[in-house]
């Protein structure tokens, strides 16, 4: 049976974001270079795109580079930025014949000069496309960090009661949101983390509130659109709460 077939298509994950997490230890599994667990990362990446959009996911983030990654050893990084500009040399074409809009999430500015320009033109030739209405959204979270996003959006909204433009009293979660990164998105209805460690790392930790989380040993390498699927179909299973209990839900 085709596994696409045991899901509600008609309860599809708005917006799914993963923690693509396991590509060193699975090199060192094989005893090869961390850089080829991230290599053939890239691959699933690719993969994952191309099923999210088939499956009728509107938003889809990947969590490809935190600000913590900075510290890893220089060659890494540098393996890592390579990988990324390549990435969106290959993939613009596959981008604009399937609807597929690029964004970026995270301190842009702190990345390669050559990485940047490429990502910008990817971003600019892709942001016409139709988006959440018929295509994909590919936000790509890099030198991302939850607290760094929260601690922009908090300055961004005290500045604006400094000059005058809002009172403490215009202050919603609302406003809050349209000075994140994510503004005009809906938050993540599914936070997927592979490699089987249990935390969010510094990811969406606003948007993240109310998401369904769902955990899988598979390591990101390995992980592929059966495996969305599991946790596509796992996300059906839950009864989304809000803080409510299951009779407030039922009675709604």
């Amino acid at each position: 049976m085709n596994a696409k077939s045991e899901l509600d298509l008609n309860n599809i994950p708005k917006h799914v974001a993963i923690i693509m997490d396991g590509n060193g230890r699975w090199a060192k599994e094989r005893k090869l270079p961390r850089v080829m667990g991230h290599k053939v990362g890239t691959e699933s990446v690719k993969i994952i795109v191309k099923a999210a959009k088939e499956l009728g996911i509107s938003v889809l983030t990947l969590y490809a580079f935190s600000t913590e990654n900075w510290k890893r050893p220089s060659m890494e990084v540098q393996a890592l930025m390579t990988l990324l500009k390549t990435y969106l040399k290959s993939e613009l074409s596959d981008m604009l014949q399937n609807n597929i809009s690029l964004r970026c999430i995270g301190q842009m500015e702190k990345l390669p000069g050559d990485v940047q320009e490429i990502l910008v033109q990817v971003i600019n030739e892709t942001a016409n496309l139709s988006g959440m209405s018929s295509g994909l959204i590919l936000n790509l979270a890099l030198s991302y960090g939850g607290r760094e996003e929260i601690t922009m959006a908090a300055k961004a909204v005290a500045e604006q009661c400094i000059r005058g433009e809002i009172s403490t009293g215009d202050i919603s979660e609302e406003l809050f949101s349209s000075q994140l990164y994510t503004a005009g998105l809906p938050d993540p209805d599914l936070v997927i983390r592979t490699g089987g460690e249990s935390r969010l790392s510094n990811f969406l930790l606003w948007q993240a509130s109310y998401a369904e989380i769902y955990i899988t040993e598979t390591k990101w390498p390995d992980f592929r659109k059966g495996n969305l699927i599991e946790a596509i179909k796992d996300f059906q299973e839950r009864e989304r709460r809000y803080g409510k209990t299951s009779e407030q839900v039922k009675e709604n």
